[in-house]
């Protein structure tokens, strides 16, 4: 039998980074889903931050598998700050504001991953990981956000765990990999029974 195919529907660089790491082939493919929308449309039926999330990442799936064969693989990640859903920041004193209303006090990521094949979903799921921001100083954060610059701006947190976010945090419980937006370990089991990995 040979291995499908494996598509990646997004153009983040550190899903792929995670990917490429985890020795998956793949080539990738922009959804072209329009997330504002979907969002609003979600929450404004009452849907939680998770629900979103997990939405998202299977309609990026089927977007790109209508169209193309093989095993595509929509994800998404999610910020519930006190039951709310918060994007990216736009810019760095959004990223600050953010930054210090989140210190003290914990936070969830919500990370989703759908699998589609000819435009139906074969496999999903939904990973929830907390993270509890330690009460820093100003100084750290002003000398944070210089360091980091506009990277701060490329995850809903303003931070990656991979880099120097990791100091903004008192307590993480959950998985690395939800963190980081892709659960990668029930991924790599759906891989290895469709052949695309040695099981």
């Amino acid at each position: 039998m040979t291995a499908p195919d494996v598509i990646l529907a997004s153009r983040s660089a550190a899903r792929s980074t995670l990917l490429r790491g985890a020795g998956v082939p793949f080539t990738t493919a922009d959804s072209g889903v329009d997330e504002s929308i979907l969002k609003t449309r979600i929450l404004a039926a009452g849907g939680s931050p998770a629900d979103v999330a997990a939405a998202l990442a299977r309609e990026k799936a089927l977007a790109v598998s209508r169209t193309r064969p093989g095993l595509v693989i929509g994800a998404d990640q999610t910020l519930d700050f006190e039951g709310r859903l918060h994007d990216k920041p736009a810019t760095l004193t959004e990223a600050a504001a953010r930054l210090r209303a989140m210190r003290g006090r914990p936070h969830a990521l919500h990370a989703a991953v759908a699998a589609a094949r000819d435009g139906e979903i074969v496999w999903e799921t939904l990973s929830t990981a907390e993270l509890v921001m330690r009460s820093f100083s100003d100084d750290f954060l002003e000398a944070y956000l210089a360091g980091e610059g506009e990277d701060a701006l490329a995850s809903v947190g303003a931070y990656r765990l991979e880099g120097p976010g990791v100091q903004l945090f008192s307590e993480i419980r959950g998985d690395y990999f939800t963190i980081l937006g892709l659960p990668l370990t029930g991924l790599l089991d759906l891989l290895r029974r469709e052949g695309v990995l040695v099981p």
